[in-house]
């Protein structure tokens, strides 16, 4: 072989080996509003082998341009599995989204797009993580998301009990859980088996790593205290836009300045108040309108304007308005300005009509961002946990999720 081609196959390999996924990518300013979900409504999608995973985006330059879907298969740790395309799915993707339509009567005018998988271009054909990829015309990224498929062969039951520790008594929420197989052998399962516990399918805090901490047969069980706990956190925040005309409970007043402008009554800190339950649906959001019959269509962007009261613990933190609608972003966008005319923090953001979870967390410099230092802790937080059952058989060049558990913590128990 000629020592030009040998070493140019080299870097070739070298740098097939370090390539990475980019994750959760964020989108440009003028895309708004991603919906992404399987069969239910909660915007993660995490489907079984066969079922139909569907996203739903705004481009608000509503100029029909053309945009191209991309699917990566990858291993537990989110990197590319060794799998080739034709190994996991059927068909091709690098497609372009057909299904698109311009809003109808809204004051911000819009692309809609739309999108289905498995459709008549591409199925998948393997379970594991999946990233769903969205480019546009110039083959520039604009932006990805994480999915999940699964194949029933395990059973996974779950309870959420309170944290033992003395410490986290009041605050912390343990999840204690199983894993029986059903139609699947585990021959040696410490090393087969792998294990990821979702808290509102928020990926940022998720549990990993964890091996069982003993097996009674074929059955794994896994009942730590510290190793599975999560901050219980608060109830979200919420407000509803979906009328235009109409205060709810927590919009004070309407305004009208080319777009509708939603102002919510002035948010509060909570750490030091009282648990008190309403439901939240964990971060989440709903597009709805109620001046159209199609909300992916008709329904408009208005700006919702956001004020916290400015406290001494914030300093020169950062604050930022924080929920399912951008995928949790950190971004200018988001970001609290303080008003020293008001004594609050302040933000707007452009969001299109429907019911909206949120809250306010602290970025620091020196450290992680605090999820629940304006919103408190509590063990009795209503939560959503869910339990991926990851499996690497001998030989097998890939991971794959052989089951799920889910569980809640509104019948958290000691």
């Amino acid at each position: 072989m000629r020592p030009d081609l040998k070493h140019f196959l080299l870097l070739l390999c070298s740098l097939t080996s370090f390539a990475q996924v980019q994750l959760e990518v964020d989108p440009p300013e003028n895309i708004k509003s991603i919906i992404f979900r399987g069969p239910t409504e909660d915007q993660f999608p995490i489907v079984q082998l066969g079922e139909s995973i569907y996203l739903e985006f705004d481009d608000l330059s509503a100029s029909e341009q053309d945009y191209y879907f991309r699917l990566q298969h990858c291993d537990y740790d989110w990197q590319p599995s060794q799998l080739l395309k034709s190994q996991y799915l059927s068909g091709v993707d690098n497609q372009r989204i057909i299904y698109y339509e311009n809003s109808y009567t809204t004051l911000q005018p819009y692309s809609n797009y739309q999108l289905t998988i498995p459709n008549n271009q591409v199925s998948l054909r393997v379970s594991g993580n999946y990233i769903l990829e969205i480019y546009n015309a110039n083959n520039v990224l604009q932006f990805s998301r994480r999915f999940v498929v699964y194949q029933d062969q395990v059973k996974v039951p779950a309870i959420v009990r309170r944290s033992r520790d003395f410490e986290y008594l009041m605050e912390k929420q343990s999840v204690q859980f199983s894993v029986i197989p059903a139609g699947i052998q585990l021959i040696n399962p410490k090393k087969e088996v792998k294990i990821a516990i979702l808290q509102n399918y928020h990926w940022p805090t998720a549990r990993y790593n964890i091996p069982p901490q003993f097996t009674i047969g074929s059955e794994l069980v896994y009942k730590y205290d510290k190793e599975t706990a999560f901050f219980g956190g608060n109830e979200y925040l919420n407000f509803d836009s979906s009328d235009l005309r109409a205060p709810t409970a927590a919009i004070s007043s309407i305004g009208f300045k080319d777009l509708y402008h939603h102002y919510l009554f002035p948010n509060r800190w909570r750490f030091d108040q009282e648990y008190t339950y309403f439901p939240d649906i964990n971060g989440d959001f709903v597009i709805r309108t109620l001046q159209g019959r199609d909300p992916s269509r008709e329904a408009e962007y208005t700006w919702v304007h956001f004020s916290l009261p400015y406290t001494d613990e914030i300093g020169f933190d950062q604050v930022y308005i924080f929920g399912k609608y951008n995928n949790y972003a950190l971004e200018d966008l988001n970001r609290m300005e303080y008003n020293p005319d008001t004594g609050y923090m302040e933000a707007s953001l452009l969001l299109k009509q429907g019911f909206y979870n949120f809250k306010y967390v602290i970025a620091r410099e020196d450290g992680p961002v605090a999820l629940n230092e304006v919103c408190g802790n509590f063990h009795f937080t209503e939560n959503t946990y869910t339990i991926l059952v990851y499996y690497r058989n001998f030989g097998d060049i890939y991971d794959s999720v052989i089951g799920i558990g889910s569980t809640n913590s509104r019948n958290i128990s000691n």
